[in-house]
């Protein structure tokens, strides 16, 4: 089958097109002929050799998530349109083998590539607003609000009842925003920006570092700020005295169980079955140019999700 392998860990240069052996699925496994794979920041920085959840040895298939059919595994699951989670290698492929247990099947009505789009970052939205307990008549502010789990928390956390507060870098961002449903966007490259977003009851931090810090100083007492990512190279640091005094909540780190991750995302699928969810789908690659993918993810000028067609 064709992949593409992570040779050494660095540059996108490291990630070669080539072949590789078929997967065999062994019992209570499911085969998956791969038409879709997302990715995600993460993976870029796996491939560069930072720390995070994901850790192998090159030479590697990366890839933590993929669309297709079932080609092989239990009759009830054969030629099933399935989305599904690997184990953080072996995405960008062909082919792929999982648990039967692990894939979702793509509810009626949602396309393949758009619950591709919403595997990763439609979890972690859905997770991240019920953990926050957003509520309508809040003033919820969102960070890489055009991005894929940005662009998702802007349109949940609008669909409870909140005016949401966009936040991105530069004008065609903040519009994507807009267009979002965002009841007001601000451009964080400006130095105003934080004047001009005001205070907040929830901030949702998929940025981190010094913009991280000053959406954390939007709270109002008694808010919630949730960091999920570190766009900006760093987690947001914030004073753990401060937060306590004015009574806001913190949190970074997971978002539930195994079990509460499986339910957030069948219901992020089935809000998009419905309508009421759209993913962003900004960028698609051939497998074969996985590694101009990972080059525009880390340029910061990619809009939504980014996939690769396999």
């Amino acid at each position: 089958m064709r992949a593409v392998w992570l040779t050494e860990f660095g540059g996108p240069d490291v990630l070669v097109a080539g072949d590789a052996p078929d997967p065999v699925p062994g019992p209570g496994q499911v085969l998956i002929g791969v038409t879709f794979a997302n990715i995600t920041f993460v993976e870029t920085q796996f491939r560069s050799g930072l720390p995070g959840p994901f850790r192998a040895e090159p030479p590697v298939i990366p890839g933590n998530g993929v669309g297709g059919v079932v080609l092989a595994g239990p009759d009830d699951l054969v030629g099933a349109a399935v989305v599904t989670s690997l184990t953080g290698s072996g995405g960008y492929a062909e082919r792929a083998v999982v648990d039967a247990t692990a894939p979702f099947r793509v509810p009626d009505g949602l396309a393949l590539d758009d619950a591709v789009a919403l595997l990763a970052d439609g979890r972690t939205a859905m997770a991240l607003i019920r953990a926050a307990g957003v509520s309508a008549g809040e003033r919820v502010l969102v960070l890489a609000a055009a991005g894929g789990v940005g662009s998702i928390l802007v349109q949940l956390a609008r669909n409870a009842g909140a005016t949401v507060v966009a936040a991105a870098g530069g004008a065609r961002k903040t519009a994507v925003a807009l267009d979002l449903g965002a009841e007001t966007a601000v451009d964080y490259t400006r130095p105003d920006w934080a004047g001009e977003a005001g205070p907040v009851d929830v901030v949702f931090d998929g940025v981190g570092g010094a913009i991280g810090a000053a959406a954390f100083g939007l709270v109002r007492r008694g808010g919630r700020h949730f960091s999920y990512g570190l766009a900006s190279g760093g987690w947001t640091e914030v004073s753990e005295e401060e937060a306590s005094t004015r009574g806001v909540r913190l949190h970074r780190g997971a978002l539930g169980s195994p079990a509460d991750l499986r339910d957030a995302t069948e219901s992020v699928l089935a809000e998009a079955a419905a309508g009421r969810v759209k993913p962003l789908i900004g960028q698609r690659f051939p497998l074969a140019r996985a590694a101009d993918a990972h080059r525009a993810i880390e340029s910061r000028g990619t809009i939504g999700k980014t996939l690769l067609e396999v």
